[in-house]
């Protein structure tokens, strides 16, 4: 009997280990994605596709753009990004052609559908989502767990130590980490006007992160989300309008815009779209930009 007992223990442990063994192969990880999804990721990835266009940005930072074989349309910076090929948009994905790259692992963030997410895995492609998140020091986490994906670690602890060294040396030269409170200039962030209505960073977001750590003070801090109505605007009449640059010029001239105190005293700070709308390592240079604006205006 004992005998009988020993054997079904040992062909249970054995069963056991077989199926730990086929559900994690030695070449693969566990990685528990940001929507508490278990992918079995490749530990030495080869071929990435990534649906991403911050995504793509940090995998070129990380120095991991060798490995990818799949981008977005969306995925433009750096300029080198073109000479890889694209599978479409965010929200029309061309699953044929991703399947075609063979890659052994996804990457997306969170505009991704989730039947385009089933799909994939269904064909056995590792897909792992890595989402922008609503403070700005969450960039170093994201940082650390793509490069954790793409067998990058290192890379990863050093460029967050570069961004972080970079970014306190440029503010404690500027003095921004001395301004009170009450000194902070007040800045409203134009992400939509017009016709189709006023959209700007409400106080839940990283852009809102990155106007404090500028030395500013965000308008619609008390906001969650993006929608702002222009009489509230019209009310704050803030020190600063920062836009994109390609709508600066429209909005100066647009009534009533053109007569917020900001436009009239030409403290309108047009910057580029790509270095605060993405959460990505660009963010530093955003903040530099912002804070340089200021202080070269007071």
């Amino acid at each position: 009997m004992k005998k009988l007992f020993l054997l079904i223990v040992l062909a249970f442990l054995f069963a056991s280990c077989f199926q730990h063994n086929e559900q994690t192969p030695t070449n693969t990880h566990i990685f528990v994605d940001d929507y508490n999804d278990t992918v079995l990721a490749p530990i030495h990835p080869q071929r990435i596709v990534s649906v991403s266009p911050g995504i793509t940005e940090i995998l070129f930072a990380l120095g991991a753009n060798d490995l990818l074989v799949g981008r977005t349309d969306f995925c433009l910076y750096p300029p080198e990004v073109s000479a890889i090929e694209s599978i479409g948009g965010i929200s029309n994905l061309n699953i044929e052609k991703i399947i075609s790259l063979k890659p052994d692992l996804v990457l997306s963030g969170s505009m991704v559908q989730e039947k385009t997410v089933q799909h994939l895995v269904s064909l056995g492609i590792p897909m792992a989502c890595v989402v922008e998140k609503p403070h700005f020091n969450d960039l170093y986490q994201n940082i650390c767990r793509i490069g954790q994906l793409v067998d990058r670690q290192a890379e990863a602890d050093s460029l967050n130590a570069h961004l972080q060294q970079r970014l306190s040396s440029v503010l404690d030269s500027l003095g921004v980490s001395e301004v009170a409170e009450q000194d902070r200039p007040s800045i409203y962030y134009v992400v939509g006007f017009g016709k189709g209505g006023n959209y700007t960073a409400g106080g839940n977001t990283f852009i809102n992160d990155i106007i404090r750590m500028a030395g500013g003070r965000n308008v619609a801090e008390n906001i969650t989300g993006w929608n702002f109505s222009l009489e509230a605007l019209l009310d704050a009449d803030p020190d600063y309008i920062m836009i994109r640059q390609e709508d600066a010029e429209k909005f100066c001239r647009m009534p009533p815009y053109n007569k917020l105190r900001a436009v009239r005293q030409k403290h309108v700070i047009a910057i580029e779209s790509g270095l605060i709308d993405l959460q990505v390592p660009r963010n530093i240079e955003g903040i530099i930009f912002i804070a340089e604006a200021i202080s070269n205006k007071n």
